[in-house]
């Protein structure tokens, strides 16, 4: 959709970026006899399977058309958080008048703020090298692999043959077929981190948590950014009440709002692209330099031969088990080929339970995962298990809520508008969580970690947590539950006894 280069500019840090992930005159190794394993693909579950596959002793083959690492390191989670982060810096040097620190101008450099990115992702493209994959026991293969039966997988000519493969082939933005699109040459997240030069304005379409980070992003690094959603709130996915704290954040921050809208065309005139949209019968435009699409993702599954191999799909991905078998019992899938959980960290796990099910006669189900998921806006929205709209009017789940403002952290630090929301059975089992605020994805770990092990809402109340720390909020909610325990027949026995014992 954009004419800029997906590997450029062709810097130091880019050079050593592509020379680790898709290595000039790589030669391929003699194919074995027969693998154990071939992993298609090389994002979080590519690698994790493979290296572990491996690491357990399995003859091991991976195969990648693309870079190595996959969308995560090259165009997603690595490169996004490192802007953020320089984001957050220019936001902070802006001072805060409530804590008596005012500056002047804030000068942003955006170009080095791209290069402080791009020399993060070189360094950390050494992980998932060609020559750190080889050197721990991986046949690597580079080029597109095409299933030519059940048990058989070509790349440049070479068949290889395996006992079990895993397809881990990930997925890509896709932008929706608006009239102009083409010729717009529209942005996407793999595109968006070659910009070198800052986009004086920039359209982002999409509300999401793609869409929502980097136009906070873009506006704290010095863009006029307008979000455009056809959806009537910003970040559907989440709680209201968490969605509404962000919109706050981003309408402070001067990002402007368009939502509820139709796009019915983009325009482009020059070096500016115009955004038309209907909102009821009102028409409107918005120009930007830059048109940003943040408008979901699609599993990436064609010219893979998935009907030489047996292999059934969805028009939401490859179809597999709660195994993550496919129907082609030698073939699993993992990663956002096939799982409704597009995160690294979920990828990560579901590679674990393919090595398992695949290669050691493991029973491992993908449904007993407990995912978390946080979007890195500011402030932060972190999410696991249960929603609002899933504990909504249910008389077997209880609420137990505390604000960001009802610690003395909260209060110091000036965020009082984020919460932390758990919701639990009778009981205390913890069933699923929000948090909002700096940080809610660091907070939300101490709640996953209580579903994923069976802990309760008791036993977070019964543990010391440090004071004063944004940790409270969660402590207090806990707090909430324990205070529930207390019935009326038990706190008249409690005055009785100590009435005795005066």
């Amino acid at each position: 959709m954009s004419k800029l280069d997906l590997y450029g500019p062709n810097d130091a840090h880019n050079q050593e970026w592509i020379a680790n992930l898709k290595p000039k005159g790589w030669i391929a190794p003699s194919a074995a006899d027969r693998y154990n394993l071939v992993v298609i693909g090389s994002g979080p579950a590519g690698l994790v399977a493979a290296l572990g596959a491996a690491g357990l002793g399995a003859r091991v083959a991976i195969i990648e058309k693309n870079l190595l690492g996959g969308d995560c390191l090259n165009h997603g989670c690595v490169p996004s958080k490192a802007v953020i982060r320089a984001a957050h810096a220019a936001h902070a040097a802006r001072g805060d008048a409530r804590f008596g620190v005012t500056t002047g101008n804030v000068d942003v450099d955006f170009a080095k703020a791209m290069t402080w990115m791009r020399s993060v992702r070189a360094h950390i493209s050494h992980h998932d090298s060609a020559e750190r994959l080889t050197r721990d026991g991986v046949d690597v293969f580079l080029g597109p692999a095409t299933f030519t039966g059940p048990d058989t997988v070509e790349v440049n000519g070479t068949t290889l043959r395996f006992a079990r493969a895993c397809i881990a082939t990930g997925a890509h933005a896709f932008v929706p077929p608006i009239p102009g699109v083409e010729e717009a040459e529209v942005l996407t997240n793999e595109t968006v981190f070659s910009l070198t030069e800052r986009p004086e304005r920039l359209v982002v379409v999409g509300s999401g948590p793609i869409g929502c980070e980097l136009a906070q992003t873009f506006q704290r690094l010095g863009c006029q950014v307008t979000i455009i959603d056809q959806a009537s709130t910003i970040l559907p996915r989440e709680d209201p009440a968490a969605a509404e704290v962000v919109k706050q954040h981003l309408v402070a921050e001067g990002v402007q709002l368009v939502l509820g809208a139709k796009i019915e065309r983009i325009e482009r005139a020059g070096d500016e692209r115009t955004v038309v949209v209907t909102q009821g019968d009102a028409e409107t435009r918005h120009t930007g330099n830059h048109v940003l699409f943040a408008t979901g993702r699609r599993a990436n599954m064609t010219n893979l031969g998935l009907e030489a191999a047996g292999v059934r799909t969805t028009k939401k991905g490859i179809e597999v088990n709660d195994y993550l078998q496919t129907s082609n019992p030698k073939i699993y899938a993992a990663g956002d080929v096939c799982s409704p959980y597009q995160f690294t960290h979920s990828a990560d796990f579901q590679a674990r339970i393919v090595i398992q099910n695949a290669l050691f006669f493991g029973r491992k189900r993908s449904s007993a995962l407990v995912i978390p998921w946080t979007t890195y806006t500011h402030p932060e929205v972190a999410h696991v298990g249960l929603t609002h709209t899933d504990a909504e009017g249910r008389s077997d789940v209880l609420t137990f809520e505390c604000s960001l403002g009802e610690t003395d952290r909260g209060r110091t630090d000036g965020e009082t508008d984020g919460f932390a929301k758990i919701y639990a059975t009778k009981k205390g089992h913890i069933l699923g969580a929000t948090i909002v605020g700096q940080g809610a994805g660091e907070l939300l770990a101490e709640v996953t970690l209580a579903m994923t092990h069976g802990l309760t809402l008791g036993q977070i109340a019964s543990t010391i947590h440090s004071y004063p720390t944004r940790s409270e909020v969660v402590f207090k909610a806990a707090a909430a539950y324990n205070r529930t325990r207390l019935t009326p027949t038990i706190k008249s026995l409690m005055e009785t006894l100590l009435r005795w014992r005066r």
